[in-house]
């Protein structure tokens, strides 16, 4: 007897929670599962900075899956780049750069999201993200190859006001942790540096928005502003960026800012893998679906995560749907996970519903601004609830003792600003990590499908 082929595309949080209750819910004999990811890891992005702050190591935020995982679901190291709904087939390519067609049953839509880009002259060739492991090691790479050139340049000089000129964009949760992390990682980074005078160092956040982290609420955007222009970061909301060059960055408020390192944070978008479907989508590409995680006219098919626009059930406001949050995700996949069980049970469906647990924001140091469970909280306690929530929320024992280990030696020991060599490879810009352009379009993944239908040649992963 065939067993059905259950399909998760991502590993992320709702990719990866959805994974894990179907291991503990079907017996082996009920389904096969398979996850699509072109790394076998897990990564918790809400402590990327500080990956790029020195705080942590890059393994110790890049969770084994091999590890978390009961070993019954089979990892296909690749990336899905075209959908067939109607013939049910995922055309994935590996990471040998072959490309296969994946015949499934059920289909969970996990792939997550990329950077939101916008077409400003020069972004694409001198902006950095801060959505990917690599992109977080490079930019510490980057950083710190400043300090180096600018110590060894004249004092006074353009090239050293422009090396040490550093601008972060976005004021959410992402670019306020980064550039509070970066910031504190210059700072501390003077001790090694007797050349270099604070006050040459000069630190921006931008963003288009009238506020800092509205979803805090005025009260902690505004301890969290205070943070920030304490420790010398210039806030500049209502600006962005109208164009970059390799040594400045203007803004739309006209003013010219010295600047080779330009991070990129201003929001996100559904993955590019959610244009290949013939599916209708909402605000920011996201796949529409109803409450239960199904695709309306897709048999099989649910979505969820920063690709999905999940109907919002605790808010009132008529359309609302759930924020890209990796706690909204996580939950969401366990919830697909029940619902791809009652599918294959012939039980009902549930509805995706949630209780908000609250935002927490580590700002680094001593610094932090929470809301657990509607509690406003800053300084040492905020920061304390971030942590701890954090660590709490990593899934295996063995990232929770690298992390705290981390914590503890950084507190100790410091960082030695050690630059690891990654950028002699790559410059490490938004072009170089978000392949964009892999993507098939909705004609030719029904084309492959056509082929295949016809006999002409074409791999077919079994």
């Amino acid at each position: 007897m065939v067993r059905p082929r259950i399909l998760v595309v991502g590993a992320g949080f709702a990719g990866v929670a959805c994974v894990r209750r179907l291991e503990r819910t079907l017996s082996p004999e009920e389904a096969e599962i398979l996850l699509v990811t072109p790394s076998s890891y897990q990564l918790y992005l809400p402590l990327l900075p500080q990956v790029a702050s020195g705080v942590l190591t890059p393994q110790s935020v890049a969770v084994s899956l091999r590890r978390s995982s009961r070993h019954r679901t089979r990892i296909v190291p690749g990336g899905a780049v075209g959908i067939d709904t109607a013939a049910k087939v995922c055309v994935i390519r590996k990471i040998t750069g072959e490309t296969v067609d994946q015949p499934y049953d059920h289909l969970v839509l996990a792939p997550g999201s990329v950077t939101r880009t916008f077409d400003i002259p020069g972004l694409s060739e001198h902006g950095r993200g801060m959505k990917t492991l690599a992109e977080a090691a490079h930019l510490r790479d980057h950083v710190i190859a400043q300090l180096d050139l600018a110590d060894a340049a004249p004092p006074g000089s353009p090239e050293r006001a422009s090396r040490l000129g550093f601008v972060v964009v976005g004021g959410g949760y992402a670019g306020t942790e980064t550039a509070a992390s970066l910031e504190r990682l210059t700072a501390n980074a003077l001790t090694r540096y007797p050349r270099l005078d604070r006050r040459e160092i000069s630190w921006h956040l931008v963003d288009v928005a009238q506020k800092l982290m509205p979803e805090l609420g005025d009260r902690l955007g505004q301890a969290a502003l205070e943070v920030l222009r304490r420790r010398g970061i210039e806030v500049s909301l209502g600006s962005s960026v109208a164009k970059a060059d390799a040594e400045a960055v203007t803004l739309t408020d006209g003013r010219v800012l010295p600047c080779r390192t330009l991070i990129w944070t201003a929001g996100v978008a559904a993955s590019p893998l959610v244009a290949t479907l013939d599916a209708e989508t909402a605000k920011g590409g996201r796949l529409v679906v109803a409450a239960d995680l199904r695709v309306p006219g897709a048999d099989g098919l649910f979505a969820l995560g920063d690709a999905a626009a999940v109907p919002d059930l605790s808010d009132s406001r008529d359309g609302a749907v759930c924020p890209p949050t990796a706690q909204h995700a996580a939950r969401q996949g366990r919830v697909a996970a029940d619902n791809v069980v009652a599918t294959l049970r012939g039980t009902p469906l549930r509805r995706y519903v949630h209780k908000d647990l609250g935002l927490v924001v580590d700002l680094g140091g001593r610094d932090g601004v929470s809301r657990p469970l509607g509690i406003d909280l800053r300084g040492m306690p905020a920061q304390a609830v971030a942590r701890g929530y954090h660590w709490a929320a990593l899934p295996t024992g063995a990232a929770k003792t690298r992390v705290m280990t981390n914590w503890l030696l950084n507190a100790v020991a410091g960082d030695d600003f050690v630059r690891t060599g990654f950028q002699t490879y790559k410059q490490g810009t938004l072009r170089d990590f978000e392949y964009t352009d892999h993507y098939l379009t909705p004609k030719e993944v029904r084309g492959r499908a056509k082929a295949v239908g016809d006999g002409q040649p074409s791999t077919t992963a079994r």
